[in-house]
């Protein structure tokens, strides 16, 4: 449950990030790197095609994270 919660902040924070700018990459804060469910959720993520990672902690979404983003 909490892992849902922490890969749905992160879908919202990325995804209003996404609307101002999609080529914009987003660098994380440490408290959010370092805890583990973020970590997994941003792997799902990833691995689903929803989030770019240029190196560690820059991500930003793609048009298919963003869409799932508008379904949901």
């Amino acid at each position: 449950m909490y892992q849902e919660m922490v890969q749905n902040e992160l879908l919202n924070t990325l995804a209003h990030c996404y609307e101002q700018n999609p080529e914009e990459f987003v660098t994380l804060p440490k408290p959010i790197l370092d805890d583990s469910f973020a970590r997994l959720a941003m792997a799902e993520l990833r691995n689903d095609g929803y989030l770019e990672e240029q190196i560690r902690g820059v991500v930003r979404l793609t048009a298919l994270g963003y869409e799932r983003f508008r379904k949901n």
